[in-house]
């Protein structure tokens, strides 16, 4: 095999990435500027635009780039050859922002990076656009003698489910399909502690509503014998959980086996927990983040306190979230959740469950020899062993790269820290962790270009 034998030393890679940095926050800097928010009821002008700004970046590396859609937001191809023969890697991120929320609940204005106390400052500094970057500044590093072939993949629609991904890989899965896959949308352990995501738990997002009246009526006239809808839906609301907060619904995967512990006391700080509040659920906090379901009310339609009247509520509606077991299948787990809530209808009230999202779970075989690289190349950005993780969030795309590419190693890899906020108020990148991320992508490129190119 014609690989490049030349061998750069880890020092030398190190010095080249830290040289690299300030240009490379200044460019994340400019794509965080980008209000690129997928969601449709935003400007979609913006996340064109910042499609357009990915493209010119990793068209300035010299790399074969094209915008690309196929229904959905736009996203971005780019291809760079290494030696002949060299082993294939494919670098996934997205582009595309949550909303920012109310402008209120930021220290700092969402869309303009600041940096303070070593963080970096923004939405989108850290999800997802430091995942572009990072794969960006590896490319840079190497310049014109990559060790191995690397295109970029970056999404335009992560965060509102990846429509139009299958479709996207589909139509180029010939440009995409790899030895190796990295997949930077995930998190570390801890600042210091590398992480490899090795499960994810699926999503299943419904909407119920409930109906006990055919039109609101007077509270003073008929409360006490007539049922509304929004107590009602509060006592549906509290069937979904026991008393210590496990989830309730009957036929969802669980699992405790877990060889990491979460302190809890880190658990309730990461999380922002207020004095008092106690954790919910029972068994290793681990298993409960990754591998037991979770239910979230994530949304209420019902009268505002401002401009409530005195009457019974007809009807109201509910948005739930629920996580699920790696194992599990999410719409399995859909029509559990919907009998579980018809049988649970307090009062005889006609309860009504709709489906709004599935994405399924991911369980990787953590071997071989890319994961052995992979743990070497953290080991050296970091100067610490990483640690195999589980998340608890959902990454559908996960699943439809490993069904497109069932014989490549799919690296689950991240730029966030457990203070990183993504989707809230004041995400933040910290930079010193950002710096080893590149290195470690840079490192690894190496690593695997002479080992699969030995093999």
């Amino acid at each position: 095999m014609n690989t490049n034998d030349t061998v750069v030393d880890l020092e030398q890679l190190r010095e080249r990435v830290r040289s690299l940095m300030p240009k490379v926050v200044e460019d994340l800097k400019d794509l965080t500027r980008i209000p690129s928010v997928s969601l449709g009821s935003f400007d979609q002008t913006q996340v064109a635009r910042s499609a357009e700004a990915v493209a010119e970046l990793l068209a300035a590396e010299g790399m074969d780039v094209k915008v690309v859609a196929e229904g959905g937001r736009p996203a971005v191809i780019a291809h760079k050859s290494g030696p002949a023969g060299a082993p294939k890697v494919l670098m996934y991120a997205h582009h595309d922002v949550q909303p920012p929320g109310a402008d209120a609940d930021w220290d700092t204005p969402p869309f303009e990076p600041t940096e303070r106390a070593g963080r970096l400052y923004g939405r989108g500094a850290a999800d997802d656009k430091a995942g572009v970057m990072a794969h960006l500044a590896a490319v840079r590093a190497w310049g014109d003698d990559l060790p191995c072939d690397v295109t970029l993949f970056i999404e335009g629609e992560e965060e509102i489910a990846s429509d139009s991904l299958p479709a996207l890989l589909e139509k180029y899965a010939d440009e995409l399909r790899s030895d190796a896959l990295v997949l930077a949308d995930s998190a570390n352990w801890a600042v210091g502690t590398p992480a490899l995501t090795t499960t994810l738990r699926g999503t299943v997002r419904a909407v119920v509503t409930v109906r006990t009246l055919k039109h609101s009526v007077h509270s003073g006239m008929f409360g006490g014998a007539a049922p509304d809808a929004l107590t009602t839906m509060c006592r549906l609301m509290a069937e979904l959980h026991d008393a210590e907060g496990n989830v309730a619904v009957p036929g969802l995967d669980a699992s405790e086996d877990t060889e990491i512990e979460y302190d809890a006391d880190q658990l309730r700080s990461d999380a922002g927990m207020l004095p008092g509040t106690q954790l919910i659920g029972s068994g290793p906090l681990t298993s409960r983040l990754w591998l037991k379901p979770s239910i979230t009310v994530i949304g209420i339609d019902a009268p505002g306190v401002d401009v409530a009247s005195n009457t019974l509520t007809a009807s109201a509606r509910a948005k739930l979230s629920l996580r699920v077991a790696p194992s599990q299948d999410p719409q399995a787990a859909f029509d559990a959740l919907k009998k579980h809530l018809e049988d649970a209808a307090p009062w005889g009230a006609e309860v009504n469950v709709e489906l709004d999202e599935l994405g399924a779970g991911f369980s990787a075989d953590a071997n071989g020899p890319v994961y052995e690289e992979a743990r070497a190349a953290f080991a050296d950005a970091w100067q610490n062993e990483p640690v195999d993780v589980g998340i608890g969030g959902s990454i559908p795309f996960v699943s439809l790269f490993a069904e497109m590419m069932p014989d490549a190693a799919l690296l689950v890899t991240g730029v966030e820290d457990p203070d990183t906020r993504a989707h809230g108020a004041n995400e933040s990148l910290h930079l010193g962790e950002f710096e080893k991320v590149c290195l470690a992508e840079t490192v690894l490129l190496q690593r695997i270009a002479r080992r699969l190119g030995s093999e």
